[in-house]
This record gives structure tokens, sequence and C-alpha cells, in this order.
């Protein structure tokens, strides 16, 4: 067996086996919950995707074992996957709320808690890092989907918005560089997780208000980084923006 044939058998085989458990926690969900088929179809999607970008990532990386902070923030994407599946089997329609609501509650907890790990075990990486922002991302999308149910389809700019910016970096080349660290957008990064459960709640009468300072804050960062980056974009002789 050649070397190349192990790092790669490696490679697939804990993502596999983490999608093997997302698939476990579904059937948990479905056992209790109830799923039908497009819950079902939506969690099997997102566990798959998670084990695709995942044993990519690890690829392109060259790396052939996750660290402890990794594997908390896999253990956080299994319950993104139940809420996925839960949000898109019922359409915003009987969805078992304070299943919702605690599967993403500590999502969001131990978001926390990976972090905390990378730093204390001097696990930090660029596709820790990473793959911690698109559960992140996909999180906030998923929540956003669910109270745009309730409260109008304005509340999915909180999840497309992260969406947007990545595609607009595709045309943007400036848009790709590195934003400094911010304090403040982190901030409103979990701001946006927050108060998306307590909205999805329903415990809260005037909610509404808590997401729409949350988009308003979120449109703030985000105008923040793009001025900065455009302020900061090569900038040819003859003055133009190279984009």
């Amino acid at each position: 067996m050649t070397l190349q044939h192990t790092r790669t058998s490696a490679v697939v085989r804990e993502p596999a086996a983490w999608a093997a458990a997302q698939v476990l926690l579904l059937g948990v969900v479905g056992a209790t919950a109830g799923l039908g088929p497009l819950g079902w179809a939506a969690g099997l999607a997102y566990g798959f995707a998670t084990w695709a970008f995942l044993g990519y990532g690890m690829q392109r990386h060259r790396t052939t074992s996750l660290g402890p902070a990794d594997r908390v923030t896999l253990a956080r994407g299994l319950m993104v996957g139940a809420v996925t599946a839960l949000v898109a089997d019922r359409a915003g329609q009987d969805v078992p709320v304070a299943l919702v609501v605690t599967l993403a509650a500590v999502a969001l907890s131990l978001d926390w808690v990976d972090g905390q790990v990378a730093r204390r075990t001097g696990t930090s990486t660029a596709l820790g890092a990473r793959f911690d922002m698109e559960v992140d991302a996909f999180l906030i999308l998923v929540l956003s989907a669910y109270v745009a149910v309730q409260m109008g389809p304005w509340v999915l700019a909180i999840g497309l918005m992260r969406y947007v910016f990545v595609a607009a970096s595709w045309r943007l080349r400036w848009m790709n560089a590195p934003l400094p660290a911010s304090y403040a957008r982190k901030v409103v990064a979990a701001v946006q997780g927050i108060f998306l459960v307590v909205a999805a709640s329903g415990l809260l009468p005037f909610a509404a208000v808590l997401v729409g300072l949350a988009l308003a804050s979120l449109v703030w960062s985000f105008g923040r980084d793009v001025l900065w980056l455009w302020r900061h974009a090569s900038v040819s002789v003859g003055g133009s923006r190279h984009v």
C-alpha cells in the first residue's frame, strides 16, 4: 500500500464516520419528532456536503487527522444538520420549536467551546477556522429561513448576506484581501445567532425588533468591511481600481 493511498484513506475515514453519525442523529430525530422525505433529503444532503467539504479541505491542507477543536465543530455541525432537516421538513409549519431551539442553542454554545479548545491546545488551523465559519454561516441561514416564515422574507437577508459577499468576491478580486481582526465583527456575528434563536423560540413579543437590530448591525459590519477593502485595494497609476 502506497503512502498516498494510506493518506487518502485516512482523509476519507474520519469525515465518513461523522457523516454516519449525522445519519444516526437524523434517525433519532425522526423517531422522536418525526421526519418526512423532505427532512431526510435535506439532512442527508447536508451530511454529504459536510463530508465532501471536509475531505476536500483535509486533502488541500495536506492533513490526515482532525484536531480536538475540529471535532467539537463537527459535533456542532451534527446539530446544525438536525436543525436543517427539521426546518426543511415542516417548512415553518408545526415545527417542534423546543427541539429546534435547543439544538440551535447548543450549537451556538459549542461555537465558543471549539474556539477555547483550539487556543488552549494550540491546534488552531486555517482549515479549522474555515470549517467553523461555514458551520456558523449555514446555521444562521437555516435559522433566518425559519424565522422568515413568521416575520417575512426580509429576515433572509441575515442568512444570505455572507453568501452574497462571497459571490461578489468571485467577480471583484479586491474583496478577496484579508481583513484585519475585529472584535466588533465577532460580536455582530454572535448577535445574529442569539437573536435568531430568541425569535425562533417565540417567547418574546418584540422579537422582530431584535431581528431588525441584528440585520442593521450586520449591514453595518459588512458595509464597514467592504469599504475597508475598497479603500485598500490596489490602485493603478491612472487611479483606477483593479477589479
